[in-house]
């Protein structure tokens, strides 16, 4: 029966969950807003002097809390900015006669974003999980592939983004299908930024699957030779179940990896629409405030992502009897 006793217990497991959240949330925005304060109060005060103007201390602070084009946006500012370019803004519009997306609305630009991310980061873990089962299986692969896998995430992904797209963009197979118009030219962009978001994904998978796959004790594998179980029989029955636990983890490193890789492939790649073009966009014309709102929406992003993979990992470990 839920009593006095049982609410106040309810009470006090949520206020121990969430006053510490809030607090530090509190702060982040607080020290926020003071770093606004006193990176914009340069260009107020400038045009004080400028103008000849007398202000008093709130209205300064009132003002570099509220520029245009600010160093450093507020909070309010983004969350503004955010309310306006989602719940402001229609998703589709009629233009021509046609109904298209909305390039103001920051969800149509999510959506050009999470399309190639979802594409590379499925591309990624399937090589990922096929380069791991063989350096396993394999003391030759585990000798000469992983060091190169580790050699291959040295080198920066902004070095290799316009190659990729110069590369990718000339295939005469995509040139082809754009020219006969089966392809549109926002599609042929899919690939090189699938392409990059798959070379940032790929890496953690295979750490968390080999180390996943390495897990059973030695105890486990000489159980599975005393009842004469083949490699195969080992692998699916004891290795992989063991594996996914460390699966899931890397994956959710590797979905964040992932759109960070089709971010920045789409900058090089001239795109008009996803939030690295949006970034673009606002670095092109001084909008910090666009800038903003977009690295949010990105967060965003990441994070229903991962939740996602968190409540996917439930259900599997659920099914599979392990206690979460």
């Amino acid at each position: 029966m839920f009593g006095p006793k049982s609410a106040a217990r309810w009470v006090g497991a949520v206020s121990g969950a969430v006053l510490p959240v809030m607090a530090v949330v509190a702060a982040i925005v607080a020290i926020w807003y003071g770093g606004s304060v006193m990176m914009n109060r340069a260009w107020t005060l400038d045009q004080i002097e400028r103008r000849g103007l007398e202000m008093t201390t709130m209205e300064i602070v009132a003002d570099t809390m509220n520029q245009e084009r600010p160093v450093l946006p507020t909070p309010h500012q983004v969350f503004n900015e955010l309310w306006d370019t989602t719940v402001g803004e229609p998703i589709m519009r009629e233009r021509r006669g046609e109904l298209q997306g909305n390039p103001r609305n920051l969800f149509f630009h999510a959506y050009h974003t999470l399309w190639p991310t979802i594409l590379g980061f499925a591309i990624g873990s399937f090589l990922g999980i096929l380069l791991a089962v063989g350096i396993v299986h394999s003391r030759a692969m585990d000798m000469s592939v992983m060091p190169w896998a580790i050699a291959s995430q040295t080198i920066p992904i902004l070095a290799i983004a316009p190659i990729i797209v110069v590369v990718v963009s000339n295939l005469p197979a995509l040139n082809n299908a754009v020219d006969q118009g089966w392809i549109s030219d926002d599609t042929k962009l899919l690939v090189p930024k699938a392409l990059i978001s798959s070379y940032l994904s790929f890496f953690p998978v295979v750490v968390g699957m080999v180390a996943g796959l390495r897990s059973p004790n030695a105890s486990d594998l000489d159980l599975m030779r005393t009842y004469s179980a083949s490699r195969g029989q080992t692998f699916w029955k004891l290795r992989l179940p063991a594996s996914v636990p460390f699966l899931f983890t890397s994956f959710k490193v590797s979905i964040a990896a992932a759109l960070v890789g089709t971010i920045v492939a789409e900058l090089p790649t001239g795109a008009r629409f996803g939030l690295g073009a949006r970034l673009l966009t606002g670095s092109y014309y001084g909008q910090t405030i666009q800038i903003w709102s977009a690295l949010f929406m990105a967060a965003i992003c990441a994070a229903a992502l991962v939740i996602l993979l968190g409540a996917l990992e439930r259900v599997v470990l659920k099914r599979m009897g392990v206690r979460t």
